[in-house]
């Protein structure tokens, strides 16, 4: 055994150095690293390894020490990207050429007190240098991912910080970060994904899990305000981060328990998150959808099949992938040091192979008889690991180190290199001791190139690249959990986004079915969302849409209000054309209506036949067959009047109905107050020295009927002209019907018609009263007192008839009280006339009429 030790002793100090390993000690404290001089040097700073510090230590002199812990193998991986990078560009003859690039890696542990102490070691150099080697050349720029903490350490020194790691949108502020630019996406743009990501399903109660740092709060700050647009809620928020304690960790499980959330977004980097996800699924958690954040959706760490029974179906951002094949040839060549305890590599081969690694004869014996675990033999092969460590085929933060190191080479090379004009050869410009860090600066802020995978390279205002993601689902295939690629996000430069998901090929946590997340299930067509008193809008209640309301698609937030000529039908999720009513010549009161005005027509034709045909008789001569016959003429225009009521309104047909009916009436009241004052002339022509008969004579009745209409004419032109009726659609009446109806303009012209009638129609009634007491025989003062009072009982009652009925009975009560009246004045005056006429002619005789019979009264 011991030989077999020592041998393998002899083998270490056989292997190749890992560049040069000068100045070891950097600073007061050994920090683990990788380092290389050159000309031009970068620094590196990686969280390699976590650390178990205590975040709530006091102290009054120095900082404790930082326990280091953990390997991690993905960051690790990081670091060899770097790398391969710089040895890739010293071999590149037109990218820097005859200049070697060295670095300056170094290891943080992801502690914030580490990150500065690396930033300011890289910054001013090392306090403890050995003698025997050279002063290293100071640091160019610095690659780093933990960038908030050195930013601002090393941002007063102007050396360029870029990061493929960090993505906190703070950054972005070039007052506070001058120095910052970065290779990957802001989380502003993650947090516009992961928004639309979660509208796209329709996830509206979610809840949410930051790391306790600049990376988790801001992400959740940002997430917050852009989903806040689409409606959606944040359950609970929750922190996180690796040194939180046991009972921490179980309070954060415990809401997760209790709370009837199904999706969570967990904003924090895979280190912080992995004691929470090792909790979960010790607890065996299941049946919640997870969204990821870029930092963790494609950890190998806890992509596993233990880890996938709770986390199986996470979905994610992930910046875009790249194979970079040549890398893996790189990776299996890995060796450790023998010059250095610090040197990662060597903790690579302990962790990668689970042994112990002893470089000298002297650390050897001083803990030989210590140790219990194995001993590297030197013997072992990296090619022939399995470990998913070597598959370069889906690098994304990897790729992000290599295009940081080219970019600041490229920057580099520009601000060192010109090209002559007559052939355009390159040649050096700059002088390379000269170089000041703002001077890098300047020139990163405009590097722009096309990298050798044909991607463009290169940094907006504030130090962001162009935003582009993978949408990465977690699914098991042939038992390892994969990251499928299922969709893309991406950005374009006038500030549009593209969000392109292969629904099909998800695996979610509840199978193929896309999970639920909602406080309250979305709201059917036909309601609308009303919110809880006391709780997030996205917890509401379903009430069903009001009448005239409608709503046609799910969870809608209010009732649309249906166009004026449409109404909500039963269900309330469309809105039917409303049917329209009016008085029609088709239904049955429309026929009964327009029959009986007929039939009055007819009446009143036949009685102007009786009268034309007997008009030479006594009783026709007696009772002023010109008045009569005018009086019948009107009374023939008025049972017409009701055919122009009938039917759908229009512009015509309205402004006709009022004035018709206003002049006929008018023409027909003024005829019978024509043959009262004839009859109050003959009653007033049997006194003694009374000539009023000689001066009414026929002149004079015909100037009374036709100033009386005249007066009626110009009421009816003036209404016209100024107001007229008009059709229109009554919505107030009925919710489901629109009345069509005749409006009438002007309610003063319209009630002046009326009162005029009125006036008429009260003058006639007194005079023909006063005349009552004449012989019976030669008067009709009793016939036109029975009229009169039949036509003012029916317009009196019309009044509010026609104001409480409704629809088309507004207009049915109006021609009802037309042919009332009319009939009123066709039967009290001309009946018993035909009666006497047709049926008792023995009465229609001079003789008859001038004899004396007692008067009766009223």
């Amino acid at each position: 055994m011991d030989a077999h030790i020592l041998t393998s002793l002899m083998l270490f100090h056989s292997f190749q150095v890992d560049g040069d390993l000068s100045c070891r000690s950097l600073g007061k404290y050994t920090m683990s690293g990788l380092f290389k001089n050159g000309e031009l040097v970068i620094g590196g700073v990686f969280p390699v390894f976590g650390t178990h510090e205590d975040s709530h230590t006091l102290f009054n002199a120095e900082p404790p020490t930082t326990k280091c812990v953990g390997f991690d193998l993905r960051v690790f991986r990081w670091v060899q990207m770097m790398v391969f990078a710089i040895e890739e560009i010293n071999t590149d003859s037109s990218l820097l050429p005859n200049i070697t690039l060295g670095y300056k890696i170094l290891d943080n542990c992801d502690s914030p007190a580490e990150t500065v102490r690396a930033g300011l070691t890289l910054a001013n150099g090392p306090e403890e240098v050995q003698e025997s080697k050279p002063c290293p050349s100071p640091t160019r720029a610095v690659i780093t991912s933990n960038s908030l903490h050195i930013a601002r350490a090393i941002g007063p020194f102007g050396i360029p910080l870029v990061s493929y790691a960090s993505t906190c949108s703070c950054l972005s502020n070039k007052r506070e970060f001058p120095t910052f630019s970065r290779t990957i996406p802001s989380d502003f743009f993650q947090a516009k994904a992961l928004a639309q990501l979660v509208k796209h399903f329709g996830w509206t109660w979610i809840g949410a899990i930051q790391a306790d740092n600049e990376y988790g709060i801001f992400g959740i700050q940002s997430f917050t305000k852009e989903v806040a647009k689409y409606g959606v809620c944040i359950a609970f928020t929750e922190n996180i981060l690796s040194t939180y304690s046991k009972p921490a960790i179980l309070q954060i499980v415990e809401t997760i328990k209790r709370t009837t959330v199904k999706v969570i977004l967990a904003f924090a980097n895979e280190h912080d998150l992995y004691p929470l996800m090792q909790e979960i699924v010790s607890q065996n958690i299941t049946g919640i959808q997870w969204i990821a954040s870029e930092d963790w959706v494609t950890a190998a760490r806890p992509s596993t099949v233990e880890f996938f029974r709770s986390f199986g179906g996470t979905i994610g951002f992930a910046t875009h992938k790249m194979a970079i094949p040549e890398f893996k040839d790189f990776l299996i060549n890995i060796h450790p040091s023998v010059d250095s305890v610090n040197n990662l590599n060597n903790v690579f081969w302990e962790n990668i192979f689970g042994c112990t690694l002893y470089l000298t004869e002297e650390t050897f014996k001083q803990n030989i008889s210590e140790t219990k675990s194995k001993i590297c033999t030197g013997k072992e092969r990296l090619d022939e690991v399995e470990n998913t460590f070597f598959d370069v085929s889906q690098l994304r933060v990897t790729y992000n180190v290599h295009k940081a190191v080219y970019a600041v080479a490229y920057a580099l090379h520009d601000l060192l290199f010109c090209e002559k004009e007559e052939n355009k050869t390159i040649r050096l410009c700059g002088d390379i001791a000269r170089i000041e860090p703002w001077q890098v600066m300047e020139q990163l802020k405009r590097v722009s190139f096309v990298n050798r995978f044909g991607e463009a390279v290169y940094f907006d205002e504030n130090g962001d690249p162009p935003a582009a993601y993978d949408i990465i689902n977690w699914q098991l295939n042939k038992g390892v959990v994969s990251h499928v690629t299922v969709g893309h996000f991406d950005t374009s430069p006038d500030g549009g986004s593209q969000l392109v998901i292969d629904e099909d090929s998800i695996v979610w946590s509840t199978g193929r079915e896309v999970p639920t997340g909602a406080c309250s299930e979305s709201c059917p067509p036909g309601t609308r969302r009303a919110a809880r008193k006391g709780q997030p809008i996205c917890c509401f209640d379903c009430i069903p849409c009001a009448d005239g309301t409608m709503a046609n698609t799910t969870g809608a937030a209010e009732c649309m209000e249906c166009p004026q000529d449409y109404w909500s039908n039963d269900g309330k999720d469309s809105c039917i054309l409303r049917d329209t009513e009016y008085l029609s010549y088709y239904d049955a009161m429309g026929i009964t209506l327009t029959t009986v005005s007929l039939f009055g027509l007819c009446l009143t034709v036949a009685t102007i036949s009786v009268f034309f045909s007997f008009r030479s008789t006594p009783i026709v001569k007696a009772n002023n067959s010109e008045l009569s016959s005018l009086l019948l003429f009107s009374l023939l225009l008025c049972f017409l009047c009701p055919l122009t009521f009938i039917g759908q309104p229009t512009a015509w047909s309205c402004m006709l109905r009022h004035t018709a009916f206003g002049i006929t009436f008018a023409l027909c009241i003024s005829c019978v107050l024509g043959k009262t004052i004839v009859v109050v002339t003959a009653f007033r022509a049997t006194l003694p020295n009374d000539n009023m008969a000689k001066n009414f004579g026929p002149v004079q009745q015909r100037i009374i009927v036709f100033s009386c209409t005249a007066v009626q004419v110009i009421i009816c032109v003036l209404w016209l002209s100024l107001k007229p009726p008009f059709p229109d659609k009554n919505f107030k009446l009925s919710n489901e019907k629109i009345i069509l109806e005749c409006n009438t303009g002007s309610e003063i012209a319209f009630y002046a018609v009326l009162g005029y009638i009125g006036l008429l129609a009260a003058t006639c009634l007194v005079l023909a009263f006063l005349a009552r007491k004449l012989p019976d025989n030669f008067n009709e003062a009793k016939l036109i007192t029975f009229s009169m009072l039949i036509f003012c009982a029916v317009w009196v009652t019309f009044i509010p008839a026609y104001i409480s009925s409704p629809g088309k009975y507004t207009v049915a009560v109006e021609i009802f009280a037309i042919l009332s009246s009319t009939f009123g004045l066709l039967l009290c005056i001309f009946a018993p006339k035909c009666y006497l006429i047709l049926l008792k002619p023995e009465k229609n005789t001079r003789k008859h009429m001038m004899g004396k019979v007692p008067s009766k009264r009223l």
